[in-house]
């Protein structure tokens, strides 16, 4: 009688073991990079105090906010508030716009923004996106990594809003010279990007020639830092995307 009895013993043991054994750890960072590369999973920045206190105070701003226009990028976006303010104030403020720029921002920090309140009840005519600097900047992604990223966000969007037209901002150039291997790379994100232009939701411009010289210096007259534009960078940013911008709000 002891062995069935073991064995009995044993059946009623296993379930209680089993769903221990089966249980999953949370997922580790190799766990992530298999299923993509870093540009597509979304990441948040919430160990930087400032960050994560912009995010709250967008968040809270969105769910009150009417929102036409909006400008969705990284600190050269979120430097509409500091060097831009005049001219957003100018162009911007009247057409009911709202900017979720991050200094510091790369595609997967869009995506997770995207995924934790920032888009709020958001139905914007127009979306302008300008982002991917920082892949490059921060690893030197691969362009072809960081433009699936950009396409995820546009893809976010329009899972979000459908109707909104998309103004696709080609990476802007950085470094002094054309051969500078962070523009390199830019110019290689831009060859990919164009091509996501659809001519209905998607809309690709590059107004890279309006920041650079006839030889394709980039000056520091625009450019201090040869990364972020200046007061007049952003000038000459609002003028250069002001023909584009008014056919897509139907002005």
């Amino acid at each position: 009688m002891m062995k069935p009895l073991l064995y009995l013993s044993a059946l009623l043991v296993s379930p209680l073991i089993t769903p221990t054994v089966s249980a999953q750890a949370a997922p580790t960072t190799a766990d992530k990079a298999k299923s993509g590369h870093s540009a597509i999973i979304p990441a948040d920045r919430l160990s930087s105090v400032w960050w994560r206190k912009r995010h709250e105070q967008k968040v809270a701003s969105a769910q009150n906010a009417e929102c036409e226009l909006l400008f969705i990028g990284d600190s050269i976006t979120h430097g509409w508030e500091g060097q831009g303010k005049k001219i957003w104030a100018q162009y911007y403020a009247p057409r009911k716009a709202f900017n979720i720029g991050f200094s510091g921002d790369r595609t997967q920090h869009v995506l997770w923004r995207f995924d934790h309140g920032e888009l709020a009840a958001f139905q914007p005519k127009v979306a302008v996106i300008m982002i991917g600097t920082n892949n490059t900047g921060h690893s030197m992604q691969k362009a072809e990594e960081t433009a699936e990223g950009i396409k995820a966000i546009i893809s976010k969007l329009h899972a979000h809003s459908p109707k909104t037209k998309v103004l696709l901002l080609g990476v802007f150039p950085r470094g002094a010279k054309a051969n500078d291997p962070k523009r390199v790379l830019n110019d290689q994100i831009n060859a990919i990007i164009k091509g996501y232009d659809n001519g209905k939701t998607v809309h690709y411009l590059d107004i890279s020639g309006a920041f650079l010289d006839d030889d394709g210096t980039l000056p520091k007259s625009v450019m201090p830092d040869l990364l972020h534009p200046k007061a007049h960078g952003y000038q000459l940013w609002a003028d250069a995307m002001e023909p584009k911008l008014k056919k897509l709000l139907g002005e």
